[in-house]
């Protein structure tokens, strides 16, 4: 059978829709019953990142030199950004919060995702986990990544002023927050996100739009995350893009272009 012009090697339901699995020219995408893709593998190259969205979260790089504690991932759809990091940072620990079983066992039945003592993934709502830990894991997380999509828009938990509050909280005093959000004039959520990231960070905020797609990689630093000069994170970015073969010194490029008013308070000339 055919689906979103691939064809359809696997298919399930659970209380919140459908599952699909689609390969398609060489590459096995991962679908929540419609056309836009929320993960994808290329089959021949299975740790790569293949979606250009996914490489962009990975700018986190460009402020952190390695991940050799932990980090807490809201959202796991295929497991790329988990299986990027426990392949290229032997000393992480993972902890991946993923609200549906049926797409943890699709990651590990069609999409690589391995057994792993460093990984821990919870059955949980992203947004209840992170608030109601305020506390216990209180400044315990150096990175963390939201990727929280349904078929629609982001999960509704995680898309209001106390979500990001408390995801303040978990991180450590020089951590970073990654977040992937849907951007546009046409999406009211994505101006409200933005304002309120800005108002928990205080405006350490940095917004990278990916090209050719309506992703908008959010980076909000917590107040004691390290200054950069704009020499260091041009060299930074070459090195990086040598080492991973991800287009960093591009991002880098569209982080200056794009934050105007903020690159300039959090990195150096």
């Amino acid at each position: 059978m055919y689906k979103y012009e691939g064809l359809l090697i696997h298919q399930n339901h659970d209380d919140d829709g459908i599952i699909e699995v689609v390969d398609e020219k060489g590459v096995r995408s991962l679908h929540f019953g419609s056309e836009p893709r929320q993960s994808s593998m290329l089959l021949s190259d299975p740790d790569r990142l293949e979606l250009s969205y996914v490489r962009a979260m990975t700018s986190w790089l460009l402020f952190k030199p390695t991940l050799d504690d932990e980090a807490l991932i809201i959202g796991l759809g295929g497991g790329s950004l988990t299986k990027h990091l426990l392949h290229h940072f032997s000393d992480c620990r993972l902890r991946v919060v993923e609200y549906r079983k049926g797409v943890v066992k699709v990651a590990r039945s069609h999409f690589g995702l391995p057994l792993d003592p460093r990984l821990k993934i919870i059955i949980d709502d992203g947004g209840a986990y992170i608030r109601q830990r305020t506390e216990s894991h209180a400044e315990r997380y150096s990175l963390l990544l939201i990727d929280a999509f349904d078929h629609e828009n982001m999960a509704a938990s995680v898309a209001n002023q106390d979500f990001f509050d408390a995801c303040k909280a978990l991180l450590k005093k020089d951590g970073l927050l990654v977040i992937n959000l849907w951007g546009g004039d046409d999406n009211p959520l994505y101006a409200q996100c933005t304002h309120w990231l800005g108002c928990t960070f205080k405006q350490r905020t940095l917004f990278l739009p990916v090209q050719d797609r309506g992703n908008v990689i959010g980076f909000a630093f917590n107040e004691d995350a390290p200054f950069f000069t704009l020499k260091h994170l041009r060299q930074h970015a070459i090195a990086l893009e040598q080492r991973y073969q991800i287009e960093f010194p591009t991002f880098l490029k569209d982080l200056k272009k794009y934050n105007a008013r903020t690159f300039d308070q959090l990195i150096l000339k």
